[in-house]
């Protein structure tokens, strides 16, 4: 049995090594798609022995199946955004209190106090749905800064823009997360020179704008906040943790996550840092769903464990995820 307090305790490789099998052999018993899968590889609880043995869910799988390791009530179902016609992936939630612990702990570990900042978000696309989980997350920090300028923004942009302005000049910490074709908007009608203030990106043009790389993008809202660094959160329906990145693409991830490059020619192998392949993502905070995804998207890792997305496969839905087409 591992517990949450396992999970967001963990302070070494090794104990992230011990943890992370404990919590394969767990979803192995109680998750029948994932265990299905795992058999279909011959993979059980006898053969896999390291993290390296793990089989990693195809993430398809949540538009598919009810990915579950519990049988406990749902308590959210968190999903994903799409155009048209593509199937949305749902996540099953049976205890929030996981998601609320990472990404609470996550930010404190990369941000501090959340009590700081003024947190301002501009997300319009996802507060204009149900079921988005960033909106979740992006709601208890605003109510978790007990400042009264904090809030979320949709269309009105003028609002927003007296509100930064003015919470900089005072020299107020402010943390401004948004969608990155939203960002861009807001620099097209407004230039900033900001002090005191993080941007954050949380990917996605949403089909609004054309497709930039992360140097290119990052270059535009650089000029147009007057900002030496954009920061990013990686992160995605599937999952219950998120990785940040405090500049230039780098991302690290909390002690209770990890990524793992696959062969693209072998979804089996694995390949050697600063070489690009598959992420595969490990998400101890997923106990109750599946821990251990491959994702669509492309990436690599550096000696020190950061990492950096690159792109995503060709023909893999459309995601509201952190990623930039090369």
């Amino acid at each position: 049995m591992v517990t949450s307090a396992d999970i967001f305790t963990i302070a070494s490789k090794k104990e992230f090594s011990k943890i992370t099998l404990k919590v394969f052999r767990h979803q192995y018993d109680n998750n029948i798609v994932y265990r299905q899968f795992c058999n279909l590889l011959a993979k059980d609880k006898e053969n896999v022995k390291q993290i390296a043995d793990i089989p990693f869910l195809p993430i398809q799988f949540f538009k598919t199946h009810e990915v579950l390791s519990s049988t406990d009530k749902v308590q959210e179902t968190f999903t994903s955004s799409g155009t048209t016609g593509t199937v949305t992936s749902r996540h099953l939630v049976t205890d929030l209190s996981y998601y609320e612990q990472s990404f609470r702990m996550a930010f404190s570990q990369f941000y501090g106090n959340i009590e700081d900042y003024a947190v301002l978000a501009l997300l319009p696309s996802y507060l204009e749905r149900e079921g988005s989980s960033l909106i979740y997350m992006v709601a208890d920090l605003i109510e978790g800064s007990k400042n009264s300028d904090s809030g979320f923004y949709l269309h009105n942009y003028d609002e927003l823009i007296t509100k930064l302005i003015t919470l900089d000049n005072a020299g107020q910490n402010v943390l401004l997360i948004g969608v990155t074709y939203a960002l861009l908007d807001l620099v097209e009608k407004q230039k900033f020179h900001l002090k005191n203030t993080i941007i954050m990106e949380t990917g996605g043009m949403k089909g609004r704008r054309r497709e930039m790389i992360r140097e290119e993008l990052h270059k535009v809202l650089c000029n147009g906040f007057g900002v030496s660094k954009i920061h990013s959160e990686y992160g995605m329906t599937e999952l219950l943790s998120q990785a940040y990145s405090l500049g230039d693409g780098i991302f690290e991830c909390p002690p209770w996550m990890d990524i793992l490059i696959r062969d693209t020619e072998d979804a089996l192998a694995y390949i050697d840092t600063c070489k690009t392949g598959g992420i595969n993502v490990i998400d101890l905070a997923n106990y109750n769903s599946c821990s251990f995804i491959a994702t669509q998207d492309l990436g690599k890792k550096y000696v020190n464990q950061s990492f950096e997305v690159l792109g995503r496969f060709d023909n893999s839905d459309i995601r509201g995820c952190n990623l930039m087409v090369m």
